[in-house]
């Protein structure tokens, strides 16, 4: 027998290729489950292509790495085969492991499958050797490498299939797997050379191809397969992993743009949008099943003056926790909206009135207790509307109307309380609408007057000025008074151009009577809450004197002790620029509101108007009588004048009078009247001490 010797060198080649092809067997897998159609079939075409060209030039370098004392050639059918066959056994392999599951009795059959076709790989590309006589097989040697063939193939197919998905640890274990596999798929090899024997008389043949360039040429072009392929791989990998990083985060802000779309972002409850889609599924579930539902319209009370007094930030964190409070007691389907500032909608199952009618009471006794918002501890309350389903509506649309009406009743009967829906309500619901349409366009078609109301001095006379007073001449309701309009105003804002414009109308008023010689006069226009909070207020009002020549000392801004007390810093800070200014200030509603002596005594004040509830049941004795007594003292040690409004009889008016109050003002003395009608009667009546 011929001994043959090994080319160290092209042995460690051998076992690179083999680990090579193992490592890229892995990653084709990952490539191959990954991919879905026509694209998967290409993966598992390409990547069987190349790893059964891996396995095939290994074996072939190990038969290389063989030195002989002759030259070796090898028939050129059985060696193309044979390449065919590692081909159809890596082919098989991919396919086997790209199943979504692996159980044994599909591995069990693919490892014969697959540890044969390497056997049968390398014992045809054996038998591709040119020799004679034949070689001698050592069947102990053959069987040994079958059954490692048939042990590695097991074990490539198992970890193939385990390590198929992209991870920084399975990466780690991929490597140490390609090593496994690689060393086991070389052993095989060189377990199966030792089954071959060698008579010593042996000769080449004299065709085929010779092993002195055939070591070269399958070692560039396995180096160069796999490499690409492993290449190709790895970078479709980090491609597919970018893509999918890059769907995931698309996914996610979809999902953000989906919830921001349809919730509130302040308290994360659904929006109208989503409210009315949950409307419409309840009202397809009633229908269909004979069930009931309610809907309620809940608006926070107060919350305005809240925003006004402490600014929006409490306003939000208010908002929030009056959100938590009312999902406290909400149990079952139900769906919590905000769909306004304040406003929130309940849709929840109900099988009675009653149920609706408890559920809206716990409701508003939760609301009906101190937030503490730190540093302040505020209070508001809730009313609410309820509409039940299919009794006050059978659509969407007329739920929410006859919801928001009840809640509107609510309000109108004193807040802090729930009413069921009544169709009597709609008549106020529907005339608060088009009163508010109203309301917009009567700024721009002039059809607010100013009324202006005589002061006299104590106790009748003369005439020191008058105080103008906002009425609307409505076109079909005629004169509406203030109560009727100005809670509209101030919730959508147009207390502000409207105030604005009462300020310039007041003054022109002024100049007209100046140029008609009532050169002491002075007019007093009321600052609403929100007029006294804007930034430009110091400039529009000086624009007004400037404009109408009017001298800042014949205006008088009128503001509530309630509003110079919301943020008493910057009231001092407004009213001291106005008086600066020459504008005279005064104090209105005086001891109805919660004034602190300190900043009062700060406040660049002129005058305090006593509230007429306190001069209505004016008489030497009783409450009021002390009350008015001790405000005028204190305007007296503050240097302030007093000007007592609502005196409706002659009693009211010798006793003010007694007490010391500069200044009177009401029904017993004038009557609001028109400017026109100030102008007519001239100094006729207004010398008199009456003018109606």
């Amino acid at each position: 027998m011929l001994v043959s010797q090994y080319d160290y060198i092209l042995v460690v080649v051998s076992f690179i290729v083999a680990i090579l092809a193992a490592y890229t067997a892995l990653n084709m897998a990952g490539r191959v489950a990954t991919n879905t159609g026509p694209s998967s079939w290409v993966w598992l075409s390409g990547s069987g292509l190349a790893l059964g060209i891996g396995i095939w030039a290994m074996h072939f370098i190990g038969m290389l790495a063989m030195n002989m004392s002759m030259n070796m050639r090898y028939e050129p059918f059985l060696t193309v085969l044979s390449l065919a066959i590692a081909i159809a056994a890596s082919l098989f392999a991919l396919w086997l492991v790209s199943a979504p599951e692996l159980h044994l009795r599909r591995l069990i059959p693919g490892t014969c499958v697959m540890g044969s076709g390497i056997a049968a790989m390398h014992y045809t590309g054996m038998a591709a050797l040119q020799v004679s006589p034949a070689i001698i097989w050592h069947k102990g040697w053959v069987a040994l490498s079958v059954t490692v063939a048939l042990a590695a193939s097991f074990a490539a197919l198992w970890l193939t299939f385990r390590l198929r998905h992209e991870a920084a640890q399975v990466a780690i274990m991929r490597f140490g797997a390609a090593i496994l596999m690689g060393v086991a798929i070389a052993g095989m090899h060189y377990i199966g050379m030792l089954a071959a024997q060698f008579p010593a008389q042996h000769t080449a043949g004299h065709s085929g191809f010779s092993n002195s360039w055939l070591a070269i040429l399958v070692g560039l072009m396995a180096f160069s397969v796999l490499g690409i392929t492993l290449l190709v791989s790895m970078f479709d990998a980090r491609l597919q992993a970018r893509t999918s990083l890059l769907a995931t985060s698309l996914a996610a802000a979809n999902r953000e743009l989906a919830r921001l779309a349809l919730h509130d972002t302040l308290t994360r409850l659904p929006n109208r949008v989503l409210l009315e889609d949950r409307l419409e599924q309840a009202i397809s579930k009633a229908k269909r099943e004979g069930s009931f539902f309610a809907l309620m319209f809940m608006d926070l009370d107060g919350f305005k003056t809240v925003n006004d007094a402490w600014g929006h930030d409490v306003g939000d964190k208010l908002l929030i926790a009056a959100t938590e409070r009312l999902e406290q007691p909400l149990k079952g389907q139900y769906t919590l909206a905000r769909i306004g500032g304040d406003e929130f909608v309940l849709l929840t199952g109900m099988n009675t009135p009653e149920e609706a009618a408890a559920l809206a009471n716990t409701l508003v006794r939760a609301i009906d207790k101190p937030f503490t918002i730190d540093p302040y501890d505020v209070m508001v309350t809730l009313s609410v509307g309820i509409a039940l389903y299919p009794h006050d509506g059978e659509n969407a649309r007329e739920l929410m109307f006859n919801a928001d009406a009840a809640m509107y009743h609510t309000k109108h009967m004193g807040r802090n309380g729930y009413h069921f829906f009544q169709p009597s309500m709609n008549t106020l619901a529907q005339s608060q609408l088009q009163l508010l349409n109203d309301l917009w366009l009567a700024l721009e078609r002039q059809e607010f007057r100013l009324f202006y109301q005589p002061k006299f001095k104590a106790p009748s006379g003369p005439v020191t000025g008058f105080e103008a007073l906002l009425r609307w001449q409505h076109p079909y309701q005629g004169i509406l008074t203030p109560e009727i309009f100005l809670p509209l105003a101030e919730k959508t804002g147009l207390i502000v151009p409207l105030g604005n414009w009462v300020v310039n109308e007041a003054c022109r008023q002024l100049s007209e009577w100046r140029s008609q010689g009532h050169l002491q006069w002075t007019v007093a226009v009321n600052l609403s809450t929100l007029q006294f909070e804007q930034p430009n207020l110091v400039q529009t009002i000086i624009t007004a004197l400037k404009q109408h020549d009017v001298p800042p000392q014949q205006l008088i801004l009128e503001v509530t002790e309630t509003t110079a007390m919301i943020n008493p810093d910057k009231s001092v800070r407004v009213l001291t620029a106005l008086t600066d200014a020459g504008i005279q200030a005064s104090i209105d509603d005086f001891g109805t509101g919660y004034s602190s002596l300190l900043y009062l005594k700060r406040l660049p004040a002129s005058e305090l108007k006593i509230d007429r509830a306190f001069v209505r049941q004016l008489g030497k004795e009783g409450d009021d009588a002390t009350i008015v007594s001790a405000i005028v003292a204190l305007a007296s040690t503050l240097n302030l004048k007093v000007v007592a409004e609502g005196v409706e009889t002659e009693e009211q008016q010798a006793f003010l009078t007694e007490l010391g109050c500069d200044t009177l003002q009401g029904y017993l003395l004038g009557k609001p009247v028109s400017a026109e009608s100030v102008t007519a009667y001239g100094n006729k009546f207004i010398a008199a001490g009456s003018i109606s």
